[in-house]
């Protein structure tokens, strides 16, 4: 049976990562210059993944840091794949959020509908999450393209292998650095019937 493989990459650091500040789906920062050379240095030490299509979250951190890893590749944005929504809490760092006790519940909070003020909770995420890899399979399937990149965030990263993914992993196992990801693979059989790929392992590569 034919198999999808689908990089997942997280984007670069931009300045609101380097200070600790919450970003979300409202902030579109550029890469910093950091970021940038960060990702230019891991292009010399690892080897990333050859591929047909660079599918991406429309916001600049993510489309520029495809440009820099894919720049032989057109980006095809996909909306689903954007951040979390922070609500209120985006743009601002933990030093500004202590003493409001809406911060201190939202962190402490278990359940699936927990959601910052004005945001959106875990379970409207993962919903949004299966709609965009939904987008991206079926596009595969259909284009016949058998190895895509995603170029997305981290915490959407982690959310789609936990949510989706098998063998099942601690999530703090699945947090991934800036230019870096994992790589799933999966078959039509697999998504169509039980909404689930599986978790190959790191990437970049390194070289050999």
């Amino acid at each position: 049976m034919k198999g999808y493989r689908i990089s997942l990459i997280r984007h670069g650091l931009t300045e609101a990562n380097d200070k600790g500040i919450y970003i979300g789906c409202r902030s579109d920062y550029s890469l910093s210059v950091k970021g940038m050379s960060q990702l230019i240095n891991k292009m010399d030490e690892f080897d990333y993944p050859k591929v047909q299509r660079v599918y991406s979250s429309p916001l600049k951190r993510c489309t520029e840091t495809a440009g820099i890893i894919f720049p032989y590749r057109e980006i095809q944005i996909v909306e689903n794949m954007t951040e979390l929504d922070f609500g209120e809490f985006d743009g601002k760092n933990v030093q500004e959020l202590i003493d409001r006790e809406d911060y201190k519940e939202w962190l402490q909070g278990k359940s699936p509908d927990k959601r910052a003020p004005g945001g959106e909770s875990m379970e409207e995420l993962i919903v949004r999450l299966y709609k965009g890899m939904h987008e991206i399979i079926m596009d595969m399937m259909n284009e016949e393209l058998t190895h895509c990149a995603v170029i997305t965030h981290s915490g959407i990263i982690t959310n789609i292998l936990s949510a989706f993914g098998i063998p099942k992993i601690d999530p703090k196992e699945l947090t991934c650095d800036p230019g870096e990801g994992f790589e799933i693979i999966v078959t039509a059989q697999m998504w169509q019937q039980s909404q689930a790929f599986e978790i190959l392992g790191k990437i970049p590569y390194y070289k050999e």
